[in-house]
């Protein structure tokens, strides 16, 4: 069957026909065309983009009410020119912008003039900067107040413009981390006073009120008594590749940034993100995106908001009550919001059915990467996850979606409760042969409920997990998965190395996880390879056939309804050799992973 080609380019003009000698400049004007044609598709429509930099002046959106889904059993295909061949195109659609105007001061920091741009990430020669930073904290003796803090220190009276000053609060709870805005600074010359932004520091208040008395003492903890990290001032630019804003002048915001060896005014690119959403999908059929590049995008939620309130992986509190959870006469309590929000990510997909993403890269994004919601029948494939500040891949009540053979990694470098992987209430989900590494909480989470059924998590491997936060593992599974062993969650053959901040769990089955089988499992260098005692408790998890280091604790008493038969201890000095001696285990290692090659 005939397939419609049209070809793209840099080079191109929009009133062009789009052919290979004669390509659109945007995907905006393909768009156009592949609209005019899918009514009376007899082949696919294939748009092929040559080698360059796309800049997206508005995202790129697909409306199945508008033309963009394929027709009569045929794809609409937008890929890389020679995808699939050595001769594969470099194409990048950017949302960014480039910086120019730039000048430089006596101290060697570069200024440059943005408007009303307030960039929480900037990228270099394609390389991501870094947020100004203090990481000391507030200097002097800190003390909280009901509107912020009150130091004896004057420095922070020295500071340049403060309205973008932002105070970090890493393990405000164990497995979270806030960010709030700061007001204003004043003082005298004994003390200084800072106010922080409004609601957002009373609705942390709120959202971070707990006890926890298994510390010992009365339980009292206020993981809000003083910020650990400050970023944004430009009296933090000490280190090369850092950069600050200031918005003393509304409207006309200040861009400075210190040079990294080699960087010359003229020659180094800077970009910074604007579009908060490159691509979107809603209600689109048979759609295929692959070979692309997807860079510099933003989220101004926090700015929006005077904060990012943190609870637990994607979710974050910005409106409505609290409730307040009982963990335990013997442990203490915590508050969780009633309505949580979750993080948004830019490339977004809702109401989609059989659409494919292959071969992409994901990367310097300011939200999460790629979110799936309500959607049906849809393969993200060999993508590569790198640079993003919230979450990699996140699956929210879909139907047969596949992860597989993706690379996530140095995923949730501003928002850190972020997960590679996040599947939530969702139906027959496969995860599978993907590779993780390098993240600051979980590493795969799978959240039941209603209508979580038949997921499967097979043969990945999870490295370096939990860089930064605690009470998590390299998987994670909560709340009931189904009704049944037949009808549950599988998490069969997965490696998981090196968990690394204190209080952990390689396989983390919590909060009434329930018809879970985890079987023929690696785990080496956790705290604890499973738990067996969680609040609410687990029901009908079997726990079969794995291979681990250390004896997890109950395992001679575990709960009447959960089986732990036929696993494997073997010695944490000599982990790999012995497991790689034993047949299974050698094995389970050699499946593990990506079975595509790296980009």
């Amino acid at each position: 069957m005939p397939e419609i080609r049209f070809f793209v380019s840099p080079d191109g003009q929009d009133d062009w026909p789009g052919t290979v000698d004669r390509p659109f400049a945007t995907p905006h004007a393909a768009q156009e065309a592949v609209r005019a044609a899918t009514a009376g598709m007899t082949g696919d429509i294939v748009v092929s983009f040559t080698a360059g930099v796309h800049q997206l002046e508005r995202p790129l959106v697909f409306d199945g009410t508008q033309g963009d889904s394929g027709s009569h059993g045929h794809r609409v295909i937008y890929q890389a020119h020679g995808y699939g061949t050595p001769e594969q195109a470099k194409v990048e659609l950017n949302g960014g912008r480039k910086i120019t105007g730039w000048s430089a001061g006596d101290d060697g920091v570069w200024t440059a003039p943005i408007g009303d741009l307030a960039p929480r990430r900037l990228t270099v020669d394609g390389q991501p900067a870094t947020r100004a930073a203090r990481t000391t904290g507030l200097p002097g003796n800190v003390m909280k107040t009901a509107t912020g803090y009150v130091t004896d220190s004057v420095e922070p009276q020295a500071w340049p413009d403060p309205s973008g000053l932002e105070f970090v609060y890493p393990g405000v709870y164990p497995w979270s981390e806030a960010r709030i805005a700061v007001a204003s600074i004043s003082g005298d010359a004994t003390s200084t006073t800072i106010t922080m932004a409004q609601p957002a520091f009373d609705n942390a208040g709120s959202l971070y009120d707990s006890k926890w008395y298994g510390a010992g003492g009365d339980g009292t903890w206020d993981g809000l008594a003083a910020p650990s990290v400050l970023e944004n001032n430009v009296a933090f630019l000490t280190e090369p590749g850092t950069f600050a804003v200031s918005r003393a002048e509304t409207g006309e915001h200040v861009l400075h940034y210190r040079p990294r060896h080699g960087d010359e005014i003229g020659k180094t690119t800077v970009v910074a993100p604007v579009l908060q959403t490159l691509v979107s999908g809603q209600g689109v059929r048979d759609l295929v995106l692959r070979g692309f590049t997807f860079a510099d995008a933003a989220w101004n939620g926090p700015a929006r908001t005077g904060g990012y309130l943190h609870y637990h992986g994607n979710a974050r509190y910005e409106r409505g009550e609290f409730q307040k959870i009982d963990l335990g006469a013997d442990v203490g309590y915590v508050h969780v919001p009633a309505e949580p929000v979750q993080l948004p990510a830019n490339v977004d997909l809702v109401s989609v059915g059989r659409v494919t993403m292959a071969d992409n890269h994901f990367t310097r994004l300011g939200a999460g990467a790629l979110r799936i919601e309500e959607s049906t029948d849809v393969e993200i494939r060999a993508n590569v996850f790198d640079e993003i500040s919230g979450s990699g891949l996140a699956v929210h009540t879909s139907t047969r979606v596949s992860l597989r053979d993706n690379l996530v990694h140095h995923i949730g470098t501003e928002y850190r409760g972020s997960s590679a992987v996040l599947v939530v209430e969702s139906e027959e989900t496969t995860v599978a042969h993907n590779e993780i590494r390098d993240v600051p909480h979980n590493g795969i989470v799978i959240t039941g409920g209603e209508r979580a059924k038949g997921t499967q998590v097979i043969s990945n491997l999870v490295e370096r997990s939990m860089g930064k936060l605690m009470d998590g593992g390299g998987i994670y599974l909560s709340a009931s998965q189904g009704s049944s062993f037949a009808g549950g969650t599988m998490v069969r053959g997965n490696v998981i190395r090196d968990v690394l901040t204190s209080y952990n769990f390689g396989l983390y089955t919590d909060y009434g996880a329930a018809w879970i089988t985890v079987l023929g499992n690696i785990v080496h260098g956790a705290d604890t390879p499973i738990v067996l005692q969680v609040g609410p408790p687990m029901e009908n998890v079997a726990f079969v056939g794995n291979f681990w280091d250390v004896r997890p604790d109950g395992y001679d008493d575990p709960p009447k309804t959960v089986t732990v038969a036929a696993n494997t201890l073997l010695p944490k000095e000599t982990f790999e050799e012995a497991v790689l001696a034993d047949p299974a285990g050698a094995d389970i290692l050699a499946r593990a992973g990506r079975r595509g090659l790296e980009r």
